[in-house]
């Protein structure tokens, strides 16, 4: 009896490779979209992501600690790795108060009411998100414009985005500059501005096998065919609004994505089609957040039916 075997959910990693240094790994990579932010927020953005990081870890830790009276599970940096998405995925301007609702939300809502991490359903940091979307729509959509190099096209304290510029029909694609896309100069969230670095995290997790490519390449490959399709901006749809932070660093969650390959490339083109699908034809401007949750929502039932073939299993008969 002194041998038990520990059952845990999946996903199981047969590796050495610890949660603690899994989510190390991620808070890594978005080192440069959080300078980028600090760079065009400045003061704002620091508030923002520190507030949020704060709020998630002492959720977790008054929650586990005495609510379920088991011992915090804060030392393995997942309320951190929360905190931080939640913040990028908000505006610098949000008041403390509005996102400390969104880390009790995302915490004790988006994870903790599921059994905590490897239980929950749906993407913790993108539930608390979205609630504040709904709740304080006007707080989460009011997007401070970076403190240098302002654009023509946005007013001279907070703007629309230009995603939201372009749905009301009040901006050209033609005026909207790419290079400003690529470099954090346009109006957004925290993690929505800085494409560049972005892909540096991307790549940096590529590198250490944090994640694959699947989901991330089907959902920008998706979303490029799909723009093309319907006469829609590619390079505007592609480097404006939350799609390459959703489809690198939110999608891309080992809990709420599916296992096997093939599900993930299943996974990744349904969120590129319904992004765009919002995006166009929508009430909202962006529809990355939406799309990633209902995906969420899928995935179950992905895994059971996109299965790898068991190890020493022949293929099937044609």
């Amino acid at each position: 009896m002194n041998n038990l075997i520990t059952i845990s959910p999946s996903p199981h990693a047969q590796t050495p490779t610890t949660v603690t240094r899994l989510m190390m790994h991620v808070i890594i990579a978005l080192i440069p979209a959080v300078l980028v932010a600090l760079y065009c927020f400045g003061l704002g953005a620091a508030i923002v992501i520190l507030t949020s990081i704060a709020g998630c870890v002492a959720a977790e830790y008054l929650i586990t600690r005495f609510m379920l009276g088991q011992k915090p599970s804060i030392g393995n940096l997942s309320a951190v790795l929360t905190g931080l998405l939640l913040a990028l995925n908000l505006p610098s301007n949000l008041p403390v108060w509005t996102i400390l609702i969104g880390c009790v939300v995302a915490i004790g809502i988006g994870k903790m009411t599921f059994g905590g991490l490897g239980c929950n359903i749906f993407n913790p940091a993108l539930v608390g998100r979205v609630f504040l979307l709904l709740s304080f729509p006007v707080a989460m959509t009011s997007w401070p414009e970076p403190l240098v190099n302002r654009m023509a096209y946005t007013d001279a304290s907070t703007g629309a985005t230009v995603l939201g510029l372009l749905k009301q029909g009040l901006i050209d694609p033609s005026e909207i500059s790419l290079t400003d896309a690529l470099l954090g100069q346009m109006a957004g969230s925290l993690g929505e501005v800085g494409a560049i670095a972005l892909i540096i995290g991307f790549i940096y997790m590529l590198c250490m096998r944090v994640i694959t490519w699947h989901t991330p390449v089907a959902i920008i490959a998706t979303v490029a065919l799909f723009s093309l399709c319907v006469g829609a901006p590619v390079g505007v749809e592609l480097l404006s609004g939350g799609l390459l932070l959703g489809a690198i660093f939110m999608a891309t969650d080992y809990v709420t994505s599916p296992m096997s390959h093939k599900g993930q490339l299943l996974y990744g083109v349904m969120i590129g089609i319904i992004t765009l699908v919002i995006r166009l034809w929508g009430a909202y401007p962006e529809g990355m957040s939406f799309a990633i949750l209902i995906m969420n929502g899928v995935t179950p039932l992905i895994n059971r039916y996109m299965k790898p073939r068991k190890f020493g299993e022949g293929r099937a008969a044609a």
